[in-house]
């Protein structure tokens, strides 16, 4: 992406600026090992916190003080075997236990039973897109802008700006941005963040953009790829 900077980054110009929480109700995936297999998809009222939605329909086993979810219908965590649960909003690795975190319209909690021996933490994830985009993290948004490095990529980068809601960004003001490149090198879709809530960067090639264009469910449940 050094080659984007160096020339000047040529930046999407979309209308919008992001995304209004509207509605009442937020999303639930339950999957497992990285989103391989899908258990259960659900809609539930938003308002409450993300462990009272987890409850309300699955069996939930709690520890830490009802913060994390140690069982959901039966299949446990295990420090012997590697495996837990892991949770993420809108794309991120939650910052906080699911009872503290309260969700907003429009967000997708997703849990995910993995095992965490070659890797505990995983910040950010592509399986929610166009999450974190459109709803952000705890109800804050940040602009998102799509950043493409040849004039050949631009109807693919417009595009692609509308399903995320871009609007043109100065090159000043990319750093508290949402961001989408989009690249002319053929890499698989990735995401990268320093934590919830901070400014994601996203990274896609052609082949992988007309893919996704085509049908967006093609990186759901994700947490990275798609060529």
């Amino acid at each position: 992406m050094r080659r984007v900077a160096a020339a000047g980054l040529a930046v999407a110009a979309l209308a919008g600026c992001g995304s209004t929480h509207t509605g009442g109700s937020a999303t639930l995936w339950i999957t497992r090992d990285r989103g391989q297999h899908v258990l259960l998809i659900s809609k539930v009222k938003a308002g409450q916190t993300a462990m009272a939605a987890l409850q309300q329909v699955t069996k939930v086993k709690t520890s830490y003080g009802g913060r994390f979810a140690q069982s959901i219908d039966g299949v446990s965590g295990s420090r012997s075997g590697q495996h837990d649960w892991f949770y993420f909003v809108n794309g991120y690795e939650a910052d906080r236990g699911a009872a503290d975190y309260k969700l907003h319209p429009g967000d997708v909690e997703w849990w995910d039973y993995r095992s965490w021996k070659d890797e505990m933490h995983v910040p950010a994830v592509v399986g929610a897109f166009p999450e974190p985009f459109l709803h952000g993290y705890d109800g804050k948004t940040r602009d998102a802008t799509v950043v493409f490095d040849s004039k050949a990529l631009g109807p693919q980068a417009r595009a692609l700006g509308k399903l995320i809601h871009a609007k043109t960004l100065t090159a000043d003001h990319l750093g508290d941005a949402n961001v989408l490149f989009l690249t002319r090198a053929d890499v698989p879709l990735s995401a990268t963040t320093k934590g919830a809530g901070e400014p994601v960067r996203f990274v896609i090639g052609p082949t992988a953009a007309r893919r996704l264009l085509a049908d967006p469910k093609l990186v759901r449940f994700r947490y990275s790829g798609l060529r």
